[in-house]
């Protein structure tokens, strides 16, 4: 597991390379990146702003979680800090699992508490200036779904072994 903070662009491709060598036990590997939006010319830049030491600590809880919640054998998350530019990444999660399944969901939930709930401040720079944003309702709903109580792999495979 690895969670890195980095103001420096990155090479998802590489990172997913890394992240998939040696990996003879895995089944599956889900990733995403995310890149910035020029939002049709109105923003020129995205900055991300955290509290290093701090945020990437509350980022490692919810990837630890994540790995004991839906049974993976790793995870690696990197998030670009500072400014970032239209059709530049600022995020890639890439998830390890016995099967797709987990590494899906893994990778889903993992993005959607990126999204909402991860100590960051964002602005966006434009045309017409800087201005701070927030999570939308959307992404609020998005990992609000994640809230509700789970099985854990092993309970969900004696569930299938009793069927």
């Amino acid at each position: 597991m690895s969670v890195t903070l980095q103001s420096a662009p990155f090479d998802p491709g590489q990172l997913l390379s890394r992240f998939s060598v040696g990996r003879d036990e895995t089944g599956a590997i889900a990733s995403f990146t995310g890149l910035a939006r020029a939002e049709r010319g109105q923003t020129t830049a995205l900055e991300l702003e955290a509290y290093e030491g701090f945020t990437d600590a509350e980022i490692a809880k919810a990837v630890n979680a994540a790995i004991h919640r839906f049974g993976l054998q790793d995870a690696v998350v990197v998030h670009r800090i500072g400014a970032i530019a239209p059709g530049e990444a600022i995020v890639f999660v890439a998830t390890a699992a016995p099967h797709r399944r987990a590494a899906f969901e893994a990778c889903d939930h993992l993005m959607d508490w990126l999204k909402s709930r991860a100590p960051f401040w964002k602005k966006e720079h434009g045309p017409d200036g800087a201005r701070w944003i927030e999570p939308t309702d959307r992404d609020r709903t998005d990992a609000g779904r994640w809230d509700t109580p789970f099985d854990t792999p092993a309970s969900q495979a004696a569930q299938d072994d009793d069927k």
